[in-house]
């Protein structure tokens, strides 16, 4: 009876060990975008993946009356930075003019606004033991 109740003990441990969520939730919301076409995206870079690749998460939703909010779940502690996208014809990238400005909206965390290409330094954030909300703006 000894060796039964230790061997589901052992068991409960286990599963209710591997059942916990690690990191912290980064929940992240745009109020102001111009209209309900498309959807917007959104994706959590490090200085590696910032403007290089599609960053370490990512994640889009449909707009409803101009606004979305989204969450990235079990981030981990460390610096990241967030751009976000309105991918008004839905091709899945920013889109430009002859003149290399964007067509689309799109934001970063902080609510860095630069004039150029945006720098991972102006929308870099801290990840530590708390959940985040963020709003970010076009």
């Amino acid at each position: 009876m000894k060796k039964l109740i230790l061997s589901l003990t052992i068991a409960l441990a286990s599963f209710l060990g591997f059942s916990q969520d690690s990191g912290v939730s980064i929940t992240v919301i745009v109020d102001n975008v111009t209209n309900n076409k498309g959807k917007v995206s959104m994706a959590l870079h490090t200085a590696d993946t910032f403007m290089k690749s599609k960053g370490t998460m990512s994640t889009e939703t449909d707009i409803k009356d101009g606004k979305v909010t989204l969450t990235f779940k079990n981030v981990q502690a460390g610096q990241y930075a967030i751009m976000v996208l309105h991918d008004e014809n839905n091709n899945k990238k920013m889109d430009y003019m002859e003149n290399g400005m964007p067509l689309e909206s799109y934001g970063m965390s902080n609510n860095a606004m630069t004039m150029g290409p945006p720098q991972y330094d102006d929308a870099k954030f801290e990840v530590e033991n708390e959940d985040l909300t963020l709003h970010i703006r076009f």
